[in-house]
């Protein structure tokens, strides 16, 4: 029983350690979909810490039911223990009644020495003198078994009645988990439908933009195609010779020094926004929340403030202003053999032919209400050549 016992207790605090344990993890899950949470848009990483929360609470809910069994092992055990006290009382105090009878028929000194000497020799005569004093001293032990048996018996039922109470607490603990599960696989049904709701917007969101994308690098490819043909005839007509597509734009000494003092402020191009953070880099790469999609941006993204203004990267001439229907307007400048674009603006200060400066306005960057956050696409050419932005503009 010793043994038994010992095993329940153990197993018990076994439970116990890992039943809180679990409660932290599902209080730091918690935490992580509060963070989460406060932003506007539903990510994967909400239903991953959902699914998680859910896995967590059904394990702690497993260990309260471990609990419970462990509980009940115990109360089954410690009943079966007040039943056996039960009985040991009952015969107890029916031999310690016949104990009581037995004394009262001799409590006379003259009927104690009548058994003895009603003895027929002297042997049995002191076997009784043994026997009287015995049975008295069997009475007393029987009165303090008795008492001794009651105390176990009341301190049995009271551990029961502990045990029933903790019991019901876990039983009550059980429920609420069980209730905060069926809330928490009604919030994952709904964040995965709202996500599934999202995805498909952002799918069409992203093939409207990929498609705005198209049309603007059609309209660069056109337009810097357009310049090549026509700086092609001047020079030809002037007299030059050996022209190419890939110096045409540096043959003059003015095209040749703005295209140097460009190419040598590379890392040091003061960035088209006051302030701004890249969120979309150059290059292939996974959507941010889409899963399994690449995308592959010709330029970098850059977010700014609401309401803010797009500003020349270096001193050039605007050769092109386009609007792109889903993608707003963009200015082309070109700096020598380089261009530079703004895409995603509200509205545009500039017009073609216009002399630009270092950091001058050219237009208002678009604002998405939704969002809360203004966007501008800026693209780097060299020639024909689509370069990464953010290796030319200073460390911000």
């Amino acid at each position: 029983m010793i043994v038994c016992t010992s095993a329940f207790s153990q197993n018990k605090k076994e439970l116990e350690k890992k039943k809180a344990q679990l409660q932290r993890e599902i209080n730091e899950t918690n935490k992580q979909l509060q963070a989460t949470s406060k932003s506007k848009k539903l990510t994967v990483s909400q239903v991953d810490a959902l699914k998680k929360k859910i896995r967590l609470r059904q394990e702690l809910i497993g260990t309260i039911n471990g609990e419970l069994d462990a509980l009940n092992s115990e109360i089954v055990t410690t009943s079966s223990e007040i039943i056996s006290l039960e009985n040991k009382m009952i015969q107890l105090k029916d031999e310690y009644a016949n104990m009581i009878r037995f004394a009262q028929r001799n409590q006379g000194s003259y009927q104690r020495m009548m058994f003895v000497f009603a003895s027929e020799d002297f042997n049995q005569a002191y076997k009784r003198l043994k026997y009287l004093q015995q049975y008295s001293e069997d009475r007393k032990r029987q009165a303090v078994l008795i008492d001794s048996t009651q105390n176990q018996l009341a301190s049995k039922k009271q551990v029961l009645e502990v045990k029933k109470n903790e019991k019901t607490s876990l039983r009550e603990a059980e429920l609420k988990q069980k209730k905060d599960l069926e809330l928490d696989k009604k919030e994952q049904d709904k964040v995965l439908a709202n996500l599934q709701d999202r995805e498909k917007k952002l799918k069409k969101q992203l093939a409207e933009k990929q498609k705005a994308k198209k049309k603007l690098d059609n309209a660069i490819d056109a337009l810097v195609r357009k310049e090549i043909e026509n700086a092609k005839k001047k020079a030809t007509a002037s007299g030059k010779k050996n022209v190419t597509n890939s110096n045409v734009f540096s043959l003059t000494p003015e095209a040749q020094k703005l295209s140097s003092n460009f190419a040598g402020n590379k890392g040091k191009l003061p960035w088209p926004v006051e302030k701004g953070r890249i969120t979309s880099s150059f290059g292939e790469h996974p959507h941010p929340e889409l899963r399994g999609i690449v995308v592959k941006n010709n330029g970098v993204d850059i977010q700014s403030s609401p309401n803010s203004q797009a500003r020349s990267v270096f001193d050039g001439e605007v050769t092109g202003v386009v609007t792109i229907p889903g993608a707003n307007s963009a200015v082309i400048i070109r700096h020598g053999e380089y261009l530079s674009v703004y895409s995603n603006l509200e509205s545009v200060f500039v017009k073609k032919g216009d002399k630009v400066t270092t950091r001058q306005k050219i237009g208002k960057v678009y604002t998405d209400t939704e969002a809360g956050n203004a966007e501008l696409h800026l693209e780097i050419w060299k020639g024909t050549v689509k370069l990464d932005p953010a290796g030319w503009l200073a460390r911000n």
